[in-house]
């Protein structure tokens, strides 16, 4: 089944391209792409199949996400957010879960996690407010995933926790005017006072540990994997895409150049050139091979029935970001030697350069800190809580 969920997906990438620009232009993904995509049954990949979901193999999904980012790296980013939000809906009280998709197994959620707001603890739940930023594809999504630290009658913070809300609960503020994953349409979303009962929310020292209330009702080892894995991977992956994409159209456009300023060289018979693409498309297969990789080993782990360790987490987020950084440094290289027809609107290439360096500055890609704590626990130190 899933097999044919990554053909449908294949099928609409010649599409997709062809979209590339619109969704720039809109500033966000285009509905025929969205309809398309769910057509596919993509955004379930990860949902349970008590709710109509697949359950499928993460890797499976992340090369479902790297091939579209090939195409749109916009539409990559989408279709990885709003693909991964049903494993952790999976994780909330059954009432949550059937709340979300009793009615509709397609409903989508986007997500805001940074804890920007504010929930103070009352009868059966929360009191919740505030603004959160960056919530990509909230427009095409009816609840929304909210991270927010959480205040008891003293004012003293008890808990961080994610807190999710139906679309009549929360207000979106169209502020998304960037350079960079413009097509991701990552506005605001805005909160006044709205009760949320416990039901609705999960604390992430909770997901911290690999546990959700949903685990008695969602049984298989897809929701037994660390949270923080799953998601920070989710976010380096369209960037690996976009270096796959940006090799493909490096490739071509050398084959066919000739170097005016160098007497009509042959660009593709330049020994640098070569060495260059050489550099450039093994980095980009090391990131993609490493990442994979400690997906698969937490995967193995699980199906045992043993904890995954601590350093095999950090060893997650270890070659996540640099998996990030060697995709994001590939496509420099490719886009620095591609001479000015690379800098023509509409080309794969300056889209690609643009993307890869938006999508870096998310807070998942903050490589020294990923690296600061796998140093630290080599070394014996503690390691705080954190994005592990």
């Amino acid at each position: 089944m899933t097999n044919a969920v990554l053909d449908g997906i294949r099928d609409l990438l010649p599409a997709i391209r062809e979209r590339a620009d619109e969704a720039e232009r809109l500033r966000v993904i285009p509905d025929a792409s969205v309809k398309e995509i769910e057509e596919t049954g993509f955004f379930q990949f990860l949902q349970p199949k008590r709710y109509g979901g697949l359950e499928g193999d993460p890797i499976d999904f992340y090369t479902g996400v790297r091939d579209v980012a090939m195409a749109c790296a916009s539409t990559a980013w989408i279709c990885s957010v709003l693909t991964v939000h049903p494993w952790q809906i999976a994780l909330f009280d059954d009432e949550a879960q059937q709340a979300v998709w009793g009615d509709n197994p397609l409903t989508r959620i986007s997500s805001s996690y940074a804890p920007t707001g504010k929930a103070v603890v009352t009868d059966g739940g929360y009191l919740l407010s505030g603004k959160w930023a960056f919530s990509s594809g909230c427009d095409h999504a009816t609840w929304v995933l909210l991270g927010a630290l959480v205040f008891d009658g003293e004012g003293q913070v008890v808990d961080f926790k994610t807190f999710l809300l139906p679309r009549e609960k929360y207000e979106i503020k169209d502020v998304w005017n960037v350079v960079g994953l413009r097509g991701t349409g990552s506005n605001d979303i805005v909160v006044a006072e709205t009760f949320v009962p416990n039901a609705f929310t999960l604390s992430m020292s909770d997901t911290g540990r690999c546990y959700g209330p949903g685990q008695a009702v969602n049984t298989s080892d897809l929701y037994k994997l660390p949270f923080h894995s799953l998601f920070t991977t989710t976010i380096s992956t369209p960037i690996i895409g976009m270096a796959y994409g940006a090799y493909e159209e490096h490739v071509a456009m050398q084959q066919t150049r000739v170097r005016a300023a160098y007497a009509g060289e042959r660009a593709s018979l330049d020994p640098f050139a070569a060495v260059r693409i050489a550099r450039a498309g093994s980095e980009i297969d090391a990131a993609w091979a490493l990442t994979m990789n400690n997906i698969r080993d937490e995967q193995a782990l699980v199906a045992r029935g043993e904890k995954i360790p601590l350093k095999l987490r950090l060893k997650v987020r270890r070659d996540q970001v640099l998996g990030s950084q060697r995709a994001i440094d590939a496509i420099d290289t490719l886009f620095e030697a591609s001479g000015g027809r690379a800098l023509a609107e509409g080309t794969y290439l300056q889209r690609a350069w643009r993307d890869a360096h938006a999508g870096r500055v998310h807070a998942a890609n903050d490589v020294e800190r990923a690296l600061q704590m796998y140093g630290a626990h080599e070394f014996g130190h503690k390691v705080d809580p954190g994005m592990y």
